[in-house]
């Protein structure tokens, strides 16, 4: 017989499994390991579509079309004109509809070629078709 504690040569001896690591508590200002969410191509073009259906709100920023509006104001005439508010917001608004029913129009000439992608081709098919007066 063997004394006790004592054990076979050969036979090893077990072991208790590795303590896990200490779990470190996440700064406020730390962000989490995870991956970023990837999506399906088209996935977010549609959303962004429904969104910017949904919405009333003017696509173009204000700064940057005020501007242009100016450049070209400038160019027609020498003197420098004084624009209100209003008239440059509703200026902005018939702009912004002429080019959503301009590229509502090209993506239906684009369907139509069997394709999903605008091209300037269909664009310019589009202002061909409806004339000179309308553009």
């Amino acid at each position: 017989m063997r004394p006790e504690g004592a054990r076979r040569k050969g036979t090893p001896k077990k072991r208790s499994p590795p303590a896990p690591p200490p779990r470190r508590r996440r700064e406020s200002g730390e962000s989490s390991p995870r991956k970023k969410r990837r999506y399906r191509p088209g996935t977010m073009a549609l959303k962004e579509i429904r969104k910017y259906q949904k919405s009333t709100e003017l696509l173009l920023r204000k700064a940057p079309f005020s501007r242009v509006v100016r450049e070209i104001c400038m160019g027609l005439s020498r003197e420098q004109y004084m624009w209100q508010a209003y008239a440059l917001m509703a200026l902005q608004e018939a702009a912004e509809a002429f080019l959503v029913r301009l590229f509502a129009d090209a993506n239906l000439c684009a369907i139509h070629a069997k394709r999903v992608t605008i091209f300037p081709r269909d664009v310019q098919l589009v202002q061909r078709i409806r004339g000179p007066d309308n553009v």
